[in-house]
């Protein structure tokens, strides 16, 4: 029996997570042949829905894959609240070394208690950087009245008003399709999604401030998972990991990728000092003194080098 196999997606197709999903249906192609069928549907957004629908549709067996900011999660698995801090992640690789332990797996295994969903797996969603289209940003004083548009993320929303921003959140569908009207002035996203997105059209100058590291989530429907032979759940998994670790290889080169792709006489690429970036760093050291507080302090040991 054929098992028809959707994977959802927000994103275009040069996107580094829509070439990993693509990555992941050929690989279930070549290992299992006609007993499956994959089809990729890259972005929602173009069947006129919102990405916060794709982990609904996975719930409900519309989809039985998607990627999706583990911010949508955070409620779900609120030790992932970690991520959505400014300035605890560092580096990539101490990011993975957490994701890929025992933290990773204690959201994992609350994400699959609390949901309809098996996480298969964490992706690289980017440092993210400031882009706007009113003035170049270099301290916290420049952000002052700037409307933001922000991640689904009430703790994002902190973060932005503590710099001095007007946050507005909004899934990616809405900003993507207001983006050259007035209500938004500025945004954050890694610079995958500023190029892909067309962001850059609109936004003269882009700050490269890295004040969030995301990560994205591999996640399955949990019936569908489990109504699959054994030889087709091992194989899942083992593409699963092929996958990850080919999206990561993408994400490490993209961000140098996408640069040579700007044109320095549209974009104003402001790239900060030491001191410019501590200034950001003391200006949300309240929001961050608070989640230490909620948070378990064992999870921001997690994240030391």
């Amino acid at each position: 029996m054929e098992i028809p196999i959707k994977f959802g997606g927000y994103q275009e197709p040069a996107s580094i997570h829509n070439r990993a999903a693509a990555h992941f249906g050929e690989l279930l192609e070549q290992k299992l042949g006609d007993r499956v069928t994959f089809e990729l549907i890259g972005s929602i957004l173009k069947l006129g829905r919102p990405s916060g629908d794709l982990v609904p549709m996975v719930e409900r067996g519309e989809l039985s894959f998607c990627y999706m900011s583990t911010v949508r999660f955070s409620r779900t698995a609120p030790e992932l609240q970690l991520l959505e801090l400014p300035f605890v992640v560092e580096d990539r690789r101490t990011a993975f070394r957490a994701l890929d332990g025992e933290y990773g797996e204690t959201a994992r295994r609350h994400v699959e208690e609390r949901t309809a969903c098996r996480l298969l797996g964490y992706w690289d969603n980017g440092f993210r950087h400031l882009s706007n289209r009113v003035r170049p940003i270099r301290t916290p004083e420049d952000c002052r009245g700037i409307r933001i548009r922000t991640q689904m993320s009430d703790l994002h929303g902190e973060v932005f008003r503590a710099l001095g921003f007007e946050p507005i959140a909004s899934d990616v569908k809405e900003f993507v399709e207001q983006i050259g009207g007035d209500r938004f002035q500025a945004q954050d996203n890694p610079l995958t999604n500023i190029y892909n997105f067309g962001v850059h059209r609109y936004h003269r100058y882009i700050t490269l401030s890295g004040h969030f590291w995301g990560a994205s989530a591999i996640v399955c429907n949990a019936a569908h998972y489990r109504s699959w032979p054994t030889e087709v759940q091992s194989t899942v998994d083992a593409a699963a990991r092929e996958a990850t670790a080919y999206q990561r290889q993408l994400a490490a080169a993209e961000d140098a990728e996408i640069m040579a792709k700007l044109d320095p006489a549209k974009n104003d690429v402001i790239r900060l000092t030491d001191g410019e970036r501590a200034a950001f760093m003391r200006a949300v050291q309240p929001v961050l003194e608070k989640y230490r507080r909620q948070l378990d302090p064992k999870l921001f040991a997690f994240l030391e080098s």
